[in-house]
């Protein structure tokens, strides 16, 4: 779970067989602060928790070897990755994807096409009702980019 008192970066594990959403997505994050790692499916993916235990893990519903339905199976199955918060990320926008989504247990909901200047937001929104907290480290000057991110700034030393 995201941890508000920690002075680590958010950790998010992006699940997608599209390159160019795997790329979008980590770098938005990577932009924010978040440190990515990216599978292309859900066996990569399983994989990939093996050694990696994200704060988050954002992942696409329709992958060819393992879905992400049946990934979020694997994870919340598994003591070691069962309180991770997962959220689908999908193409499909039919009426009653995101209810069927959220009512087998995934944690939000985003739906493709990614909006780079909300992504961060979009996140917090789909978190919100888990209770989930998300802290990050954005270094910058530009009062109105942290503004325009909804971010609330504190002051650090440099």
């Amino acid at each position: 779970m995201f941890d508000p008192s920690s002075s680590e970066f958010w950790t998010i594990l992006v699940v997608d067989d599209e390159p160019d959403n795997v790329d979008l997505v980590a770098e938005s994050l990577e932009f924010f602060g978040a440190t990515v790692r990216t599978a292309a499916n859900g066996v990569e993916a399983l994989e990939c928790l093996k050694d990696f235990k994200p704060d988050l893990i954002l992942l696409d519903l329709s992958m060819p070897k393992m879905d992400g339905w049946e990934l979020r199976r694997h994870v919340k199955a598994n003591p070691d990755t069962a309180s991770i918060p997962v959220v689908a990320l999908s193409a499909h926008a039919m009426t009653g994807d995101k209810e069927r989504a959220l009512e087998v247990g995934f944690d939000g909901y985003l739906t493709k096409p990614i909006h780079v200047a909300t992504l961060v937001n979009d996140i917090r929104a789909a978190l919100r009702d888990t209770g989930a907290k998300v802290t990050a480290l954005v270094q910058s000057d530009n009062k109105a980019v942290l503004e325009a991110s909804q971010w609330t700034p504190q002051e650090g030393k440099s």
